[in-house]
């Protein structure tokens, strides 16, 4: 889910109170239906936006297995900071580049910092999902989630952005959790922090990149960022380390020169800035020190390797090389391209995967790989891994 936020505004004053899951969706839409109505909407817009909308089991799913949290860090930072999306980032600074430098002048956060989460959130704008998101939060809201409550504010929310036209229902889309635009923000979320960056009176973060950026970088200088203070930095650690960790145990960089921590060029740690010792494979793959800006962009998605991919991505879009240390796996994971590849490959070999080369793994596109694997020898898991690339090779 993105951008998580319980401090609304006025439209919660006569929000539906916490209660459990309906069996009966029309009922529980009607009773969203007429709390948005309580909120300003007119009873024309809240009808005519609600009266089609039907449940969608599937957000049910995507809510318990989300990639973040279930993929492999060396698999999720592979598709998402790769040789085409770096490619792409500078070319949508260079073409963006004065409104990109309004929004750092005006929050302080790194252009590059901002592209790099508009890269991870819509693919500078080339995705910005599918799925209607009216019908995404009135599922959710009115079903078994997680947190039906928090999916009813949402959808308040929503509604109230298509009350004062800020979108149309028809193509109000955006992922299975109801976030939208270039940038993915949930409802309350823009509502609270939106601005109308290109100045033409309304904000507008699906139809206005500008928009977009400087609603990202508002939210980012909200979140705590501190202008002139990098995310972090990647760091060796010695041998057989057991110290402690955690990236919300910031000590002195003082403190983790004296644990044997030096830069990832051996160089000595120094100054007095708190930082926290983030290791997302553990202590035998890269480490990094994460300072109060690296909490700000998880504040963002509420996923460590969320936070490490757009940490990442922000680096290698302002020129800068990867990282130095290698993933602890026999097995990487695959950039698009190769998922793409991969792909193509397993259709040659009579796979149905409707068709689709799009490099992204999709329950069809799992379910091919494990066959495969399991015909090769290899560990059915469904992951588009080096060891499959090169079985499919070899096999054509």
């Amino acid at each position: 889910m993105r951008r998580f936020s319980f401090g609304l505004v006025g439209l919660l004053a006569a929000a539906i109170t916490a209660s459990p899951a309906r069996a009966d969706f029309q009922s529980c839409l009607g009773e969203l239906r007429a709390a948005a109505q309580a909120n300003g909407v007119s009873p024309a817009v809240a009808e005519a936006a609600t009266r089609d909308l039907t449940f969608n089991p599937d957000v049910l799913t995507y809510e318990r297995e989300q990639p973040e949290f279930v993929t492999p860090i060396w698999d999720y930072i592979a598709g998402l900071v790769d040789d085409e999306r770096i490619a792409d980032g500078q070319a949508a600074m260079q073409r963006w580049g004065h409104w990109l430098a309004v929004a750092e002048h005006r929050y302080g956060v790194p252009a590059s910092v901002i592209a790099a989460v508009w890269g991870v959130e819509s693919n500078f704008g080339k995705n910005f999902g599918t799925r209607p998101v009216l019908q995404s939060l009135a599922s959710l809201a009115c079903s078994a989630s997680r947190r039906p409550s928090y999916y009813r504010r949402e959808f308040l929310a929503a509604m109230q952005i298509v009350g004062e036209g800020g979108a149309n229902p028809s193509n109000f889309v955006g992922s299975w959790a109801g976030a939208f635009g270039h940038t993915q923000f949930m409802p309350s979320t823009f509502l609270r922090l939106g601005v109308d960056l290109d100045g033409d009176g309304n904000r507008d973060v699906i139809n206005s990149v500008p928009d977009a950026l400087g609603s990202t970088a508002n939210y980012l200088h909200k979140s705590g960022w501190i202008a002139g203070l990098p995310w972090g930095f990647e760091v060796k650690l010695p041998a057989n380390y057991d110290g402690p960790s955690g990236r919300r145990d910031k000590r002195p960089e003082s403190f983790w020169a004296a644990q044997g921590i030096a830069h990832i060029d051996g160089s000595p740690l120094s100054g007095s800035t708190k930082v926290g010792l983030l290791l997302p494979a553990g202590p035998r793959g890269p480490a990094f020190l994460v300072t109060r800006n690296f909490d700000a962009i998880y504040s963002y998605n509420a996923a460590e390797s969320y936070a490490l991919a757009i940490a990442l991505l922000s680096d290698r879009l302002r020129g800068r090389g990867p990282i130095v240390t290698p993933w602890p796996t026999n097995d990487p994971g695959l950039s698009r391209a190769g998922r793409r590849e991969v792909q193509t490959l397993l259709i040659r070999r009579g796979y149905d995967l409707d068709g689709k080369i799009d490099g992204v793994l999709g329950k069809k596109t799992q379910a091919a790989i494990a066959d495969f694997q399991a015909k090769v020898g290899l560990k059915p898991d469904g992951r588009a891994s080096l060891s499959v690339l090169t079985a499919l090779r070899g096999r054509q």
